[in-house]
């Protein structure tokens, strides 16, 4: 595939999932699926995507944002917003009801049209911050 038919993928990708069904992840990623930054407490595998993806959907119900996207070969790299609302426990917090914002940047591996391998970095301090779990900065 080319650098734009991987772009497309993720847009396309973060547009599914955003309609909620989990069962979307199996059009996208690839069985044998790695996450190397999986959520604590979830397996690496396409198997803890989707309980990640449900954690997050019961939690902290929402969208995202493709805020940047970069190709080259069969990586494609993106700055991620998601946006949602904190409607029920979350990693051991309870629910606020607050609205929530959360930045990353994330890069995933494409195969043959599917995702292979997913490496994030998310700004989890501001979530906590904003879900009064942490201090805020000063």
């Amino acid at each position: 595939m080319t650098a734009d038919a991987n772009k497309a993928l993720i847009r396309r990708y973060f547009q599914e999932i955003d309609k909620g069904d989990p069962d979307v992840l199996d059009e996208f990623v690839a069985p044998d699926f790695v996450s190397h930054d999986p959520l604590p407490g979830v397996s690496g595998d396409l198997k803890g995507l989707k309980q990640a993806f449900m954690l997050f959907k019961s939690a902290t119900p929402g969208y995202h944002t493709v805020d940047e996207l970069i190709a080259e070969g069969d990586k494609v790299v993106a700055r991620i917003t998601g946006y949602g609302t904190h409607d029920g426990d979350f990693l051991g917090i309870p629910r606020t009801g607050k609205e929530i914002k959360m930045s990353g940047i994330v890069i995933w591996r494409i195969r043959r049209g599917k995702i292979v391998e997913h490496w994030a970095q998310n700004d989890t301090l501001r979530l906590l911050q904003q879900l009064g779990a942490s201090p805020p900065s000063r």
